[in-house]
């Protein structure tokens, strides 16, 4: 059973640790989130959890039992008793048949442990794939400060978001090459989310999604979850392979193509353009339709990635995933679908029945920085540290893994796909590093097959916690 929470027992405060964890069962039984009948966590999950002995624990289940809240019972771990002193207990849900039988498919256990372990207090994250809090928008108090006046409805907005949000994405997207009106656009609450609208609003059971391997897409649960299998194609230096493609596309294997063409996750290649022009001729040939995956195209570090291939696009092929979470906040959770009209109207029909709208503050925000130019502004600073934080992992990794690693130098993005040389098991590298308090993303996420490749974020962890981390990682690689 996975046990997380943010509780923790205070030390030296004149009541014994045991007491204060009776205190918290009892509290959890009463409250009736450990509800009778239920399996509570197992005394080395709570010891660890609450960082105590587990002799400590011990103590406290024994007091706990004697008092009747819990028993144990054979082939099942501890559960919660009925009532004070009856261990009979009552035929009520059995919520956990309820949780392993949802159609979602939960996360790889990895991805559990690593989205638990990022909240770990003074935990290294060299994986994460977000903008460290120093990046966020020096403009951003002021721009929150203008709201009162600036916001006229605190409302839900149409279906399709805020309006002049997306104008201005219209006028944000031009500058890429891409012509859209505002009606082909739709806001969504980040990238992930239009993945989900895609797969529930326009696949049916059964499709098969093409992408590139590895993939961030191979990371998330979304279009299996919905009954639809994964196929990872090939990669080679200029971006996704147009011979492993047009395979799969001649044979009909494929019913959508997602791709992640500038600043690949989590390799950081870039498509070239000669590469997009190939990939997209043979969709049209193909009558394949492609989600292109632009979340880090703002984030180039040494020349801008070629044009999207949506810029290409006269035939309502493509369908362009953009984001304000690499670049601007994830906690916004803005991002924006461009496609044809009657794909947008079907996407913002399942966005309305599923969470009413993204967050009317948000699309405010994001409007007024694009509106007073602000988000231009941002990237030349976000821009600049990030230069700086590739230097440093990049001597980093020279100085701490040289012979013992290989990489390539990003042009964007956030990430470094590094190739350990030796034999080493990555789950045990893995496990090994965040017993010493670093948290590391295993390439097996991105690629199940995958038992070589790390993906280092070079964007979260301070320049402090890099050399730690990478001295510590190093001393784990024989």
């Amino acid at each position: 059973m996975k046990f997380e929470t943010n509780w923790r027992p205070v030390r030296d405060n004149g009541i014994p640790l045991y007491r204060q964890i009776i205190d918290y069962v009892r509290d959890k039984i009463e409250r009736g989130e450990w509800p009778p009948g239920s399996r509570i966590p197992t005394e080395r999950a709570i010891a660890k959890a609450f960082d105590v002995n587990r002799s400590t624990v011990v103590q406290a289940f024994a007091e706990l039992a004697a008092e009747g809240l819990i028993v144990g019972k054979s082939g099942s771990g501890t559960i919660v008793a009925a009532i004070m002193g009856d261990q009979n207990i009552p035929k009520l849900p059995d919520w956990e048949s309820y949780v392993k039988t949802g159609v979602h498919r939960p996360n790889q256990r990895t991805i559990q442990d690593i989205n638990h372990a990022e909240f770990i207090p003074d935990i290294i994250r060299l994986g994460t794939g977000e903008p460290s809090p120093d990046l966020y928008p020096q403009a951003m108090e002021r721009i929150l400060l203008q709201m009162p006046s600036q916001m006229k409805d605190f409302g839900y907005p149409e279906p399709r978001g805020l309006y002049t949000l997306r104008e201005e994405i219209s006028r944000h997207m031009a500058q890429y090459g891409v012509k859209v009106s505002p009606d082909s656009v739709l806001i969504v609450s980040g990238a992930l989310q239009a993945l989900q609208l895609i797969a529930l609003g326009l696949l049916k059971n059964g499709s098969s999604v093409l992408t590139e391997s590895p993939s961030y897409l191979q990371s998330l649960q979304v279009f299996q979850s919905a009954g639809m299998s994964m196929s990872g194609l090939p990669m080679d230096e200029e971006g996704l392979a147009v011979k492993g493609l047009e395979h799969y596309a001649r044979s009909g294997k494929g019913t959508i193509l997602y791709t992640i063409p500038s600043f690949h996750n989590p390799t950081g290649t870039v498509m070239s353009d000669k590469r997009r022009h190939e990939i997209y001729q043979l969709c049209v040939q193909q009558k394949l339709p492609m989600m292109e995956d632009d979340a880090y195209r703002d984030l180039w570090l040494d020349e801008p990635s070629p044009p999207p291939i949506k810029a290409l696009d006269q035939n309502g092929l493509v369908l362009y995933i953009g984001s304000m979470s690499k670049t601007l906040s994830p906690g916004l959770r803005i991002g924006w679908v461009i496609g044809p009209e009657q794909v947008i109207h079907r996407l913002a029909d399942v966005k309305m029945q599923s969470d009413y709208g993204a967050s009317t503050l948000s699309q405010w925000t994001v409007m007024q920085f694009l509106r007073q130019r602000q988000y231009g502004e941002h990237l030349d600073f976000v821009r600049k540290e990030l230069r700086t934080r590739r230097s440093y992992m990049l001597q980093l990794l020279e100085h701490y893994l040289k012979g013992k690693a290989e990489w390539k130098v990003p042009g964007g993005g956030f990430y470094i796909w590094l190739k350990l040389n030796s034999g080493i098991s990555i789950p045990a590298l893995f496990e090994a590093a965040l017993n010493n308090g670093v948290l590391l993303n295993p390439g097996y996420l991105y690629d199940k097959t995958d038992q070589e490749h790390l993906r280092l974020s070079y964007s979260y962890a301070t320049l402090k916690q890099m050399e730690k981390g990478i001295r510590q990682l190093a001393t784990s690689i024989p």
